[in-house]
């Protein structure tokens, strides 16, 4: 599960390997590890994940499906309006 929330992150925010081992200071290596759930990342490199993706430890581990929008710095207008498109969305 870890494996494959990765490289869907990875792959979702258009990053090849070696540009999110750069974002995180490791090898290329790393994340193709990772990835083929050669190794886990440690723990301090999950919440490096996890704040690089802006979501959870547990929604890395699977414990949660709950994705999460980043909207610090935006006005109460701004959340209320793409709260307003994310809601149109989902009644397709």
């Amino acid at each position: 599960m870890l494996s494959s929330r990765i490289k869907r992150l990875r792959t979702t925010h258009q990053l090849s390997q070696v540009e999110l081992a750069s974002a995180l200071n490791v090898s290329k290596q790393s994340v193709s590890n990772w990835e083929n759930d050669n190794i886990q990342p440690s723990i301090e490199m999950l919440i490096k994940i996890a704040a690089l993706f802006h979501v959870s430890t547990d929604y890395l581990l699977g414990l949660d499906d709950k994705e999460y929008l980043q909207v610090s710095g935006l006005t109460p207008e701004q959340k209320a309006h793409i709260q307003f498109i994310i809601n149109d969305i989902l009644k397709e």
